[in-house]
């Protein structure tokens, strides 16, 4: 007899996949890793990793815990953890937020980046600004 209860493996997520010679328009909202490897026009969010192949081309936006470009976005990108443009990777838009970015020898940015410390950092810089300067210090 055959059970109906669910296992710990059908409750976890899956990672997802648009393969190369592939084209997708629309929005694409996940909790898992999405590697793209055709070609994708519109929106990407996810919970977790977001990997533009080497011979993808996303004309998108992409909201991510954390983004790896080694083909080529056009669109800004939010990651709450780290980017990285690979060596392969071109990017054609602005990075809105991320909390480390790294490019590669080799991969391109064209746009702008803004990088701000996590909000307990702030509060540590705000801080240590305060702080009054001891004459030595001072000179």
């Amino acid at each position: 007899m055959l059970s109906r209860s669910k296992s710990k493996n059908s409750l976890m997520s899956t990672d997802s996949l648009i393969g190369r010679g592939t084209e997708v328009e629309g929005a694409l909202s996940c909790e898992a890793n999405v590697r793209i490897e055709g070609n994708f026009n519109g929106v990407i969010e996810s919970r977790a990793c977001v990997t533009i192949g080497e011979h993808a081309v996303a004309r998108s936006d992409i909201s991510a815990r954390e983004v790896i470009i080694a083909g080529k976005v056009y669109g800004d990108v939010q990651a709450e953890g780290k980017l990285t443009i690979t060596p392969t990777g071109q990017m054609f838009g602005d990075v809105l937020a991320a909390s480390a970015l790294v490019i590669a020898e080799g991969g391109i940015l064209n746009g702008s980046s803004k990088m701000e410390p996590k909000h307990n950092e702030q509060k540590a810089l705000a801080e240590s600004s305060n702080t009054p300067l001891l004459e030595s210090e001072a000179g």
